[in-house]
This record gives C-alpha cells, sequence and structure tokens, in this order.
C-alpha cells in the first residue's frame, strides 16, 4: 500500500510555450500542486531560445521537486523545419528532468486524450474541461499548461501498468528487478 505521495511533473513541449504541470498522487487520489508555461523569446536565436526553455524547466523542477516526470510525445508535422524545431524543443523537455535525475515517460497524444477524456480524437477544450473536472483547483490559464496537467494524469494513471510491466519484461529475461 502507497502511503506517500508520488509529485509528478507533466511536460507539453513547444519551442514557443512549453506547458508544465505539477500533481501529486496517493493511490488512485490525484491533487493539484502547480502548472504554467515557460515561453521563450522568440526573437532569439534557436539556441538561445532552447536554453530559456532549459532553465525555465529547471527551475519549474527545483522549485516544486517532482520524482517522476511524463512529456508528450511529438506527431509528425507535414512542415519539416516545424517538425525538427519542436523535435529540438522535446529534446530539452525530456533532458531537463532527466538532468534533474528524474525518470522520465514518454506518452503520445492520442494516449494521453483517451486516457483523460475517453477519446483519443478530443478538442484541446474537451481536455481542459476534463482537466478541471479530475482536479477543480487547477488553475491552468492556457492551453499549454492544461495539456501538461493531462499528460502528468495520464503518468499518474498509467505509471502502475508501466511499473509492473516493466518487472515482468525484467523476469522474463531471467533477471530479478
Amino acid at each position: 500500500m502507497q502511503d506517500k505521495a508520488i509529485r509528478i511533473i507533466g511536460i507539453d513541449p513547444g519551442l514557443r510555450n512549453t506547458g508544465w504541470g505539477i500533481i501529486e498522487v496517493l493511490g488512485s487520489r490525484l491533487a493539484y500542486v502547480a502548472c504554467g508555461c515557460v515561453r521563450s523569446n522568440e526573437k532569439a536565436a534557436l539556441a538561445e531560445r532552447l536554453c530559456e526553455l532549459h532553465e525555465g524547466l529547471a527551475a519549474v523542477i527545483a522549485g516544486h521537486a517532482p520524482v517522476e516526470a511524463a512529456v508528450e510525445e511529438t506527431f509528425v508535422n507535414r512542415d519539416p523545419q516545424s517538425a525538427l524545431k519542436l523535435g529540438q524543443a522535446r529534446g530539452i523537455a525530456l533532458l531537463a528532468p532527466a538532468i534533474a535525475g528524474l525518470p522520465v515517460a514518454e506518452y503520445a497524444a492520442n494516449l494521453i486524450k483517451k486516457t483523460v477524456v475517453g477519446s483519443g480524437h478530443a478538442e484541446k477544450t474537451q481536455i481542459a474541461m476534463m482537466v478541471k473536472f479530475l482536479l477543480p483547483n487547477s488553475g491552468a490559464k492556457s492551453a499549454d499548461a492544461a495539456d501538461a496537467l493531462a499528460v502528468a494524469i495520464t503518468h499518474a494513471q498509467l505509471r502502475a501498468f508501466r511499473a509492473k510491466a516493466h518487472v515482468a519484461q525484467g523476469q522474463r529475461r531471467g533477471r530479478a528487478i
């Protein structure tokens, strides 16, 4: 039986706005902690923007002390330049918690939508409404922050399943975990 809350940060990567949301999980109970966006200066060089995202996420992680992280996977974009830039922002979203020593899980956008709303093709407004329902005290002021909370909620719901699958996989390989 779990007797200590687990603090999770969910991250919705973006080059302009990277959403973040922090929740605590105790058993099946979810509690809102904080959320927001790390913004980069659109007029700055790409390297500077990535640095701003990293510094912002690192500050959030240091300030709120999550113990696990979850990041939304990006979907394929028709514009190769945009896809590449988003991929670089996603790299920062994976790197910041990893540098802090947090285990990082990744979830597809459709899985997040299905877990939180019940439909893999839900609209952003539906996600925001369901996040508000599941976390009544949440103050997500942007779609990016609401999406990040949805990532954290998805991880909270699926982390036990992932842990069991990891143990089973190790046992099949003949290793004790």
